[in-house]
């Protein structure tokens, strides 16, 4: 369709650590198969246990993630709880150009820079719990944070949840099913947004002119 701008779209998922974002995105991009892709993004932060690497991210050193801001190899990058995030130019660019709706799990300053980059194609979905004390009894039932570390990763929640107003959809992660259901449903609708489409060769088409 020459009136479509681009095939694909971008959802970004953003949310609290604990709000269990990556878990839904990762679950509704699994059930869209082919439909999806889900951007890895590259870390400097260690693995946890069960990760590997190439599947939840691409594992690096500081300095080599620093090289590769320099070589702009990043669309967008950011340092959280002191380790470093970023994600891929190319493996975004190659999926909207199959038509595949590419799933984003990044920080809220990752958001405004992908919105920049590609302001006709986002949808964005901020994910959080219905209140703090269970978003902190989620991180607590992870086992790998510290009294310190869990009042830092407070501190930043609030911060992050300021920034609601930003994204297009609030999806408050109750029940796990409902949500996914919900995300499932903005996924696919974010093919069809009428900034994708040039309107007026949408209209001359429709006309037959």
């Amino acid at each position: 369709m020459e009136y479509m701008k681009v095939k694909g779209s971008i959802l970004v998922v953003s949310g609290p650590s604990g709000s269990g974002k990556t878990s839904l995105a990762r679950a509704v991009c699994e059930e869209l198969g082919d439909r999806a892709y889900f951007s890895i993004s590259t870390t400097t932060r260690p693995k946890r246990d069960g990760e590997k690497d190439g599947i939840d991210y691409f594992f690096v050193s500081k300095e080599e993630f620093l090289k590769d801001i320099e070589e702009g190899y990043f669309l967008e990058w950011a340092e959280v709880h002191g380790n470093f995030y970023g994600t891929s130019k190319k493996q975004i660019n190659e999926a909207l150009s199959k038509g595949k709706i590419v799933f984003l799990d990044i920080d809220v300053q990752g958001h405004d820079a992908v919105r920049a980059a590609y302001p006709d194609v986002v949808t964005s979905v901020f994910v959080t719990t219905k209140d703090k004390h269970t978003l902190i009894e989620r991180l607590r039932n992870r086992g790998t944070e510290t009294e310190e570390s869990l009042e830092v990763r407070m501190i930043n929640a609030l911060h992050e949840m300021k920034k609601i107003p930003e994204y297009d959809f609030l999806l408050i992660n109750d029940k796990f099913e409902v949500a996914k259901e919900f995300l499932r449903g903005i996924a696919i609708s974010s093919l069809i947004k009428t900034s994708k489409y040039d309107l007026d060769k949408f209209i001359k088409h429709w006309k037959g002119n």
